[in-house]
């Protein structure tokens, strides 16, 4: 059993389908990005830091303890695009996405005892062109609010993606090949 340091039920579906088990165990971190500080650091430090957190206060309480941890992000033109604070920068978000290719970044960091160890993936997604109707119609659902570039690509939004170059798992939030490499290497059975 490992400890989960995120909230994300789209981490724990994930986590489940590889037949690993957790308890979630998330901490709150200060999540502003840094100055100057790059998509690809941003993420990075992210992941990391809340292992860290995580790791810290559980191993005041136990002796054994694997903690799992991620943060995805989307960037364009080198600019993070976060979490939409409402349906009109929903809109926003979605229109700069519209009909071009980004970057989804997803960081997977596993704390031991031993250490800590990260992987951080690379994704490129295309939307097709979409319009001011659709954009309108998904940022007045519940389903862009709490996602990175206001979308899930395992919701609604899949019909918005017209190509994608890396890993579905890494875009849903948790990339599964990496993290099974980085349990495997904690001693944490998969499957």
């Amino acid at each position: 059993m490992i400890y989960l340091a995120s909230r994300s039920p789209r981490r724990a579906e994930l986590l489940r389908q590889i037949g690993v088990e957790y308890v979630v165990y998330a901490s709150d971190i200060d999540e502003r990005q840094l100055t100057a500080e790059s998509p690809e650091d941003y993420v990075s430090r992210l992941a990391q830091t809340k292992a860290r957190v995580a790791a810290a206060e559980i191993a005041q309480k136990h002796a054994s303890w694997v903690v799992l941890a991620a943060d995805t992000t989307i960037a364009i033109d080198g600019e993070i695009i976060g979490k939409p604070a409402d349906s009109s920068q929903c809109r926003c978000f979605l229109r700069r996405l519209s009909a071009r290719e980004h970057l989804v970044l997803t960081a997977v960091a596993v704390a031991t005892s031993a250490g800590l160890d990260f992987r951080l993936t690379r994704n490129r997604v295309k939307f097709r062109e979409l319009s001011e109707v659709e954009m309108a119609s998904y940022c007045e659902s519940p389903e862009p609010m709490d996602k990175a570039g206001a979308y899930a690509i395992q919701g609604k939004a899949a019909v918005f993606v017209e190509r994608l170059e890396g890993s579905y798992s890494a875009v849903m939030g948790l990339p599964l090949c990496e993290t099974a490499e980085l349990l495997r290497a904690a001693n944490i059975e998969i499957f």
